[in-house]
């Protein structure tokens, strides 16, 4: 079956009731923006729901909104009724949406889907996730984050704002939430996993203004788990989709730099989780490979599994029949040691 490469091209009310952890009691909560859930497609009578919670990230709107706000529109990319397989662009409304387990560990993932930073996967790298992670207690968070292509002040920090914002909104709701503020970890799947790795390592930068308390905590994730991600910003390794919509087709080195995760690693980063294919076509393996030996000469913990075959962007759902497959429940055993 085809699948689609980053860029989109074929290749061969208000309200919101959260279940705190351990227990029965409900709490009722419109201090952290929440709101209905917005639809995103019709599913079909085989496609599972989507989350009914949403956080909003900002209280009063994203800032920097460019001159002309772009529009959100989501495309429904599948074929299949049994699955949904969205993209939207245009966000001007960076939001989490939450998947609560029923039985919670008191851990939390903030997933960051792909999309080439031309707009966000939100099924197959976004609700896969959060059903799959829940379902073994985690509490998850899918991000929805603006794209540096639509215009915002913030250019090519527009992203790592919204993530930084929502690490720190989640750790500063976790104990309503139930999950334990210092067992928060990042999770991000191609130009989503440049994004994680930008957070992981750049946790610290100062990519807005603060607006709130929640601005006070520190956005640094407990764990990290860039999959098959970019990584590079410079040629031959860097993916150009990406960064022609990150930092400019005509960006200069310095831009580069500033915009590769492992040229920007602290010594105080947290333990990172790689997963790669090397017959990737899209994002090359040196991407993983690069992160790796910069995470190590740092003496960064860092787990790294790469896979023969696999290609790009293969999520939960394209793993069938392949020893990929397996990346989960390594990513679960690896976690255990440090959320778990």
């Amino acid at each position: 079956m085809a699948d689609r490469n980053e860029d989109g091209l074929l290749r061969p009310g208000r309200r919101a009731f959260l279940a705190a952890a351990g227990g029965g009691a409900v709490l009722a909560s419109a201090a952290f923006g929440q709101t209905a859930a917005p639809a995103t497609g019709t599913p079909g009578p085989a496609r599972q729901s989507d989350p009914a919670e949403t956080i909003e990230l900002w209280p009063d709107g994203a800032p920097g909104m460019p001159a002309k706000p772009p529009v959100e529109i989501v495309n429904e990319r599948s074929k299949d009724p049994a699955f949904h397989d969205r993209s939207v662009q245009g966000i001007t409304r960076p939001r989490l949406t939450v998947f609560r387990p029923e039985k919670p560990n008191g851990a939390a993932v903030m997933v960051m889907p792909g999309g080439g930073y031309r707009w966000v996967v939100v099924d197959k790298e976004g609700n896969e996730l959060g059903r799959w992670l829940s379902a073994r207690g985690y509490t998850v968070f899918v991000l929805f984050y603006r794209l540096p292509g639509d215009g915002w002040a913030a250019g090519p920090d527009v992203a790592l704002s919204d993530a930084q914002r929502a690490m720190r909104l989640i750790r500063h709701r976790a104990r309503d939430d139930g999950i334990d503020p210092e067992r928060i970890a990042a999770m991000g799947f191609s130009a989503g996993g440049h994004l994680c790795a930008d957070l992981l390592t750049r946790f610290a930068a100062r990519a807005y203004d603060p607006v709130d308390a929640a601005d006070r905590l520190t956005a640094r994730p407990a764990a990290a788990a860039p999959i098959y991600p970019v990584i590079s910003m410079t040629a031959p390794v860097a993916h150009a989709g990406s960064r022609e919509l990150l930092i400019g087709k005509d960006a200069s080195p310095a831009l580069e730099r500033a915009h590769s995760p492992h040229l920007n690693v602290p010594a105080d980063a947290p333990p990172v989780f790689l997963v790669h294919a090397e017959d990737d076509a899209s994002v090359p393996v040196e991407n993983a490979l690069l992160f790796r030996a910069a995470l190590r000469a740092k003496n960064i913990p860092v787990e790294t599994h790469l896979f023969a075959q696999g290609g790009h962007g293969f999520g939960l759902r394209n793993t069938a029949g392949k020893p990929v497959a397996i990346w989960p429940e390594l990513f679960a055993g690896w976690a255990k040691g440090l959320l778990v």
